[in-house]
């Protein structure tokens, strides 16, 4: 669920400009519950107005965090360890850091050392190989994999990672990269972008992805989430 101005939306390859409004089905707390009642027991949000510097929706992820009986990984904007603590003290079970463990890696090891390394997500967007940071829009000139490499050394082990150039494109993941990322030891790799079938899911789960973010497929009725989670539990 991405958040912008109280609103449940989807960018196309993170593009403020490309926004697309799911404000019909209701609130985001109304949506979850759409989720929550086809299975989910994992809501993943992003703050986009946070992640843009154009305001945040904490009002909405507290309230979802206090009403909601699922677990919130929550991202966007995440750029101190003050705020990954409030969003913690508000009841969210993991956060995902990004621009913040390029900029400073010791509030990244602090973290990691409070909360350990499952509630602590590090979110690796990339277009071509180099990570992106800053909301997508400057290059780190790192390639993702020694992105991963590097990161794996400070401890952490969960990575988001997210094909902008597929973010929001209904196409096809890129399993290309994501199937030389998952062989790297340790590492829990939650895959991000593009997913538009049922059969992509199979596919992500047989080259080792532990976790697949779903969502304009979703809001678009490409497939059912409960029809997801059971191609999730096949062997």
């Amino acid at each position: 669920m991405d958040l912008k101005d109280g609103q449940v939306v989807r960018l196309t390859r993170g593009d403020p400009r490309l926004s697309k409004s799911y404000s019909s089905l209701g609130s985001p707390l109304n949506v979850a519950k759409i989720w929550i009642g086809e299975g989910a027991k994992t809501i993943h949000i992003i703050d986009l107005d946070a992640a843009l510097g154009s305001g945040n929706n904490l009002a909405t992820i507290e309230d979802m965090a206090k009403t909601l009986d699922v677990n919130l990984q929550v991202g966007g904007g995440i750029r101190s360890p003050d705020l990954a603590r409030r969003l913690f003290d508000l009841g969210v079970m993991r956060v995902i850091v990004g621009t913040m463990a390029f900029k400073d890696r010791g509030a990244l090891i602090e973290l990691l050392r409070e909360y350990g390394e499952d509630r602590i997500v590090l979110s690796l967007d990339y277009y071509g190989r180099e990570i992106m940071v800053k909301g997508w829009r400057v290059s780190s000139k790192i390639d993702i994999q020694d992105g991963i490499k590097d990161f794996l050394n400070l401890g952490v082990r969960a990575f988001l990672v997210t094909s902008i150039k597929r973010d929001g494109t209904l196409t096809s993941p890129d399993f290309k990269i994501l199937e030389e990322i998952c062989k790297i030891k340790d590492t829990k790799i939650i895959a991000a972008g593009g997913v538009s079938r049922l059969e992509h899911l199979s596919m992500l789960r047989d080259i080792g992805a532990n976790k697949v973010v779903i969502g304009k497929a979703l809001y678009e009725n490409k497939f059912t989430l409960r029809d997801a989670i059971n191609i999730a539990k096949e062997e």
